[in-house]
């Protein structure tokens, strides 16, 4: 008989950081770089504003998280493209931001689509009498500075659009997907998303939660058709429908507004300083929102294939 203790196997070295399946770090380590990577760019990026003269600082504000944003919009585009060629080992393409023919017109759907679920929240505040409505911005202002709001705040919408949809249902799931399996990607990507806005005015555990459904909301497309456009679109169209268009405060920042509002309801049904991703109202929106989006790739992709 053979009493010789079979010697137990342990994992080498480089296999602690490598992928088993090809010449590349695991996910872990990447995402891990990648935030390093995420947060030096970042701090590189923001050197440019200690340069902004003061009347600019004093002005309007407005221009200043423009110019916020565009920081962040290189910041996070950077990062996720060095990432994505050297950690990944991948085109930044593949992400879910290849353009083709669908681009454009899933951004459109994407945008209205969303338009049409705040529109829903708008209604039904306004049937309840938890809003209501006290003018609009041509009262106050001269019609060219509401066009100059407008595209501004257009601008700003984009850049966030991207550059969030990038980061958290681009990278950040992408790669938890290939390190566990998308059912925890799907789950952690989004509450990384609702824990991502918890620095907002007036967050809390409800916001929280919220915008964690949103998350998995804004997921549901990209799971369908492996594409991020659509995403891009129903957030842009979101933010800018919430806070240009309605009035209402989006995740708890205030913006320059068509309509001027003035709310009564109840902060859990309504969301109350956060806006309605605070509020019970948003779970009947997503449920619109996730019919609609579903019944759109439905429709169009079954075309495409016919």
């Amino acid at each position: 008989m053979d009493t010789t203790t079979p010697s137990r196997k342990y994992p080498s070295f480089a296999s602690i950081f490598l992928s088993p399946d090809e010449n590349r770090l695991r996910a872990g380590w990447r995402l891990l770089l990648f935030i390093v990577l995420f947060i030096v760019i970042g701090k590189i990026s923001r050197i440019p504003t200690s340069f902004l003269p003061q009347t600019l600082l004093d002005g309007d504000k407005t221009i200043l998280i423009l110019i916020e944003q565009f920081l962040s919009l290189v910041a996070i585009t950077l990062s996720v493209f060095i990432a994505r060629q050297f950690l990944d080992k991948r085109p930044f393409a593949s992400l879910g931001v290849e353009r083709n023919t669908q681009t454009y017109k899933d951004i459109l759907a994407g945008i209205v689509i969303a338009f049409l679920m705040f529109s829903f929240i708008f209604a039904i505040e306004l049937s309840f009498g938890w809003l209501k409505v006290e003018g609009f911005a041509w009262q106050e202002i001269s019609a060219g500075a509401v066009v100059i709001q407008i595209v501004l705040w257009v601008a700003i919408f984009v850049i966030v659009g991207w550059q969030e949809e990038l980061q958290t249902r681009g990278y950040l799931l992408q790669n938890l997907a290939d390190g566990i399996n998308l059912f925890w990607a799907v789950a952690i990507s989004s509450v990384l998303f609702g824990l991502m806005h918890l620095g907002n005015p007036g967050a809390n555990w409800v916001s929280t939660l919220g915008i964690l459904l949103a998350g998995l909301f804004l997921t549901m497309p990209y799971i369908l058709t492996r594409q991020l456009w659509i995403s891009i679109g129903l957030h842009i169209g979101w933010n800018f429908s919430e806070g240009v268009i309605y009035g209402l405060p989006v995740s708890g920042i205030d913006t320059f507004h068509i309509i001027n509002t003035s709310a009564s309801g109840s902060d859990l049904l309504t969301g109350g300083a956060f806006g309605p991703e605070a509020g019970l109202v948003l779970i009947p929106a997503l449920a619109l929102g996730a019919f609609l989006v579903w019944r759109y790739v439905k429709f169009n992709r079954t075309s495409l294939e016919d």
